[in-house]
């Protein structure tokens, strides 16, 4: 192993435990900080105080304690690896704690609020606001990760069982199911798919792009598009982001009496508990339907 090992550990992250692309890039830049802060000369002269005062420094320079817990993780991962590969004989991360932080609950839009952001992309006739809209219903309908709605095979979707196959995080596939009106709209933008596709080319993506590198829409134009949809909605852009429409997916079935295990298996959730922040949001027909049926909201006679 060559110097700090980082492009070992990288090489290992991304072989054994299927890290995406843009989670290799932030645990480089992350461990690349706390090396170049930690000032060794080799990684057997680390210390568990040199984390703790690169975690000092982070809080003094006023980062969230999330941004600051995901430089943490990297920094774990990073030693974990050096001593599973006996690099070190000691792992000085082991016992670091993580910031403590304030948990808040997930944002969401109302369910006439998505409907008027997929009716302001519908509203235009050209392609690219149709198709728009397409993936908007189609994220919305399944509670996909913007990185797994662009990336979406061709052939993901069974149309007659109304299931759509999604690679998660780490690879891992899960089978979601699809409403008829998503299907439907993806069923009538298969008629025009071609227009984004460069002449006589085919294209193994759902959403093919003809100019990005990566052969699909990305997740910064998708971004782009629905901030776009959102103005012309009326509704304010900083409430309408992709992770936004995931979270209005979940709080929607809990909403409508969808069991939480269903939704964290939809969702593409390993840990339940992150499933069970949802349970916090209480929707306001939650609020009508106690205060009508509650004994105590019956007057006494």
């Amino acid at each position: 192993m060559n110097g700090f090992g980082i492009d070992d550990f990288l090489e290992m992250m991304a072989a054994e435990k299927g890290a995406a692309q843009n989670t290799l890039e932030a645990y480089r830049r992350d461990v690349e900080q706390f090396v170049k802060f930690a000032k060794v000369s080799e990684v057997s002269a680390f210390r568990q105080s040199d984390i703790s005062a690169f975690v000092q420094v982070l809080s003094e320079q006023r980062l969230a304690p999330k941004t600051i817990a995901r430089k943490l993780s990297a920094v774990r991962e990073y030693f974990k690896f050096l001593y599973s590969e006996k690099e070190i004989k000691d792992n000085p991360a082991a016992n670091i704690q993580s910031p403590k932080q304030r948990k808040s609950l997930p944002k969401f839009l109302t369910e006439e609020e998505i409907r008027r952001l997929i009716d302001a992309a519908k509203a235009h006739d050209d392609y690219r606001h149709k198709r728009t809209a397409v993936m908007l219903e189609l994220m919305y309908a399944c509670g996909l990760r913007v990185s797994e709605l662009v990336s979406l095979p061709e052939n993901c979707l069974n149309y007659d069982k109304r299931q759509i196959m999604v690679k998660g995080k780490g690879s891992k596939e899960r089978i979601v199911p699809v409403a008829a009106a998503a299907l439907d709209a993806v069923s009538e933008y298969m008629g025009y798919r071609d227009y984004f596709l460069k002449a006589g080319r085919k294209s193994v993506w759902l959403f093919p792009s003809k100019v990005s590198s990566s052969g699909h829409v990305t997740r910064d134009a998708f971004f782009k598009n629905i901030q776009a949809a959102a103005i012309e909605a009326g509704l304010p852009r900083e409430r309408v982001t992709p992770h936004v429409l995931r979270h209005s997916f979940a709080t929607h079935l809990l909403n409508h009496d969808v069991d939480l295990r269903s939704v964290q298996k939809m969702l593409g959730h390993e840990d339940i508990g992150t499933t069970e922040i949802y349970t916090h949001i209480i929707s306001e027909a939650l609020i009508k339907k106690v205060q009508s049926r509650h004994p105590l909201a019956k007057k006494l006679v």
